[in-house]
Parts: C-alpha cells; structure tokens; sequence
C-alpha cells in the first residue's frame, strides 16, 4: 500500500508541474499537430528520460550536485542563449512565413526522442525542483531513503511527465484544431515562451546560487 502512495505521489508532484505552459509543453503539442502523434510520443518519452535522470541525481544526494555546481551553472548560462536565440528566430521565421509550415524547432530531420532528451537536458531548473519536493517528501515521511522507494518514486515521477504532456499533445491538439489556429501564431506564441522561459532563467542565474 505504502509503494502505491509512493507511486502515485511522485505522478502527482511530476503531472502538476508540467501543467503550467512551458517550452517543452508546447513543443509537445507542435509536433502533434505539425507532425503526428507519434513522434511527439517519442518527444515525450526523451524529455521524461532526462527528468527521471536529474531526479535521480538529486536524490543520490545534494553533495554530489554540490560537486558539479559549475557544470549545472554553465548549462543554465547555456539556456539562457539558447531559449533567446530560439526566440528570436521562432519571431522571425513567423514575421517572414507566408505559408503554413512546421515551426522553427522542427525544421530538422532530428529524432524526436533525440530532440526530447536535448531540450530536457537545457533544463537545469528541474534540479531545484526535485531537490525541494525531495526534502519534503523524506522530511514527511512519504518517502523513505532506501534504494526501493526512490525507484518507485522515479517511475511515479517519469510517467507522471508523460501524463502531462500528453494532456499537451491531445488536448493542444483539440483546442488548436477547434480555434483552427495557423502555424504562424504557434510560431509567435513558442517564440514568446522561449523568450519568457529564458528571461526566467536569467532571472534564476542572477538572482540565486544554483540551489
């Protein structure tokens, strides 16, 4: 019973913090509606691979994250290039597109699995993320630190990732189907997300030390 709560904690914690409207998430829904449904599974099992590794390492312990610091520093300073750079040319591609075609971060011939694994990977955010709800979680008793809890808690957490964007690809699907919305407004709507998304990150690179 204990490993159910367990389980279903860790989807929880992970389905409620994909909800709120994020690069990854739209990207999700991009590919379902630009491509196929497939492919943005395949997106999504990527980006959930990369989230269960960083859980992972923040329950290993925050002495090893310690350790790397500088490497989660330069990664985050990466991300913040990288969101703005793929703001502005998503804009771009936008102003100039006169036609309906794929939005600029689709424009490549890459997996989307190999696509999911990278842009979860430009996300250090998820770090402090899972390091906080860690600690609470141990610190109330819902989660135990031994080898079979935390295994348990990851794969709660994975598929709760999958679970929220999946809500993104279907329900992103549907709306925009429904609104009959142009690939050039999803393209002015990913480049103001990726512009937001790497103002925040500034925001956390400026304001606070990694953790």
């Amino acid at each position: 019973m204990n490993f159910i709560i367990i389980f279903c904690t860790g989807w929880l914690v992970s389905f409620l913090g994909q909800l709120p409207l994020g690069s990854m998430s739209i990207t999700s829904t991009q590919i379902a509606v630009q491509e196929n449904f497939t492919n943005a599974w395949k997106y999504s099992i990527g980006v959930a691979v990369v989230e269960i590794i960083y859980l992972r390492l923040t329950l290993s312990g925050v002495d090893w994250i310690m350790q790397h610091q500088l490497f989660f520093t330069i990664l985050g300073w990466l991300t913040v290039v990288v969101f703005l750079v793929l703001g502005y040319f998503s804009f771009m591609t936008a102003r100039k597109q006169h036609k309906e075609s794929k939005a600029l971060l689709l424009e490549n011939n890459i997996n989307r699995f190999i696509l999911g694994i990278s842009m979860s990977a430009l996300n250090p955010a998820q770090i402090p993320f899972w390091f906080i709800w860690s600690s609470y979680l141990l610190n109330n008793g819902v989660l135990h630190s031994n080898f079979t809890d935390f295994n348990i808690f990851t794969i709660g957490c994975g598929t709760g990732t999958i679970s929220g964007l999946a809500l993104y690809m279907y329900g992103g699907n549907w709306l925009i189907t429904k609104l009959n919305t142009s690939n050039k407004t999803l393209n002015y709507i990913m480049g103001g997300i990726f512009i937001l998304a790497a103002l925040i990150q500034l925001y956390r690179m400026l304001g606070q030390k990694f953790i």
